[in-house]
C-alpha cells in the first residue's frame, strides 16, 4: 500500500484514518508540524465514549517534542478535540 499524503496544517482530523494507524500518524504529523514550523496544533478525534481521545492524550503525554495539552474549547470542539503545544527547536 502507498503512504496517504495528507497536508500539514494546524489541524489534525483522526476520522478518517483506522485506529492502528493513530499511533504513528500522530507522531509523524507533529514531527512535520516542528519542522514547518507549526507548534501549536488541534487533533480532532471526537467525543464518542472518549477511548481515542484517552488513547491520544496517552500517546501525547510520551512525547518529548510536546510541550502541552488540553481539551479544546467548545467553539474548538470542546472535549472532542485536544489542543497541543509543540516545543520549539
Amino acid at each position: 500500500m502507498e503512504p496517504v499524503k495528507i497536508p500539514i496544517e494546524d489541524v489534525l482530523d483522526l476520522h478518517t484514518f483506522h485506529p492502528k494507524d493513530v499511533p504513528d500518524l500522530i507522531e509523524d504529523y507533529l514531527a512535520e508540524c516542528i519542522k514547518l514550523g507549526i507548534y501549536s496544533v488541534r487533533i480532532i478525534h471526537g467525543k464518542g465514549k472518549g477511548v481515542q481521545k484517552r488513547r491520544v492524550q496517552g500517546i501525547l503525554q510520551k512525547m518529548p517534542t510536546v510541550r502541552s495539552f488540553r481539551d479544546a474549547p467548545p467553539e474548538a470542539g470542546g472535549w472532542g478535540a485536544t489542543l497541543v503545544e509543540l516545543n520549539r527547536p
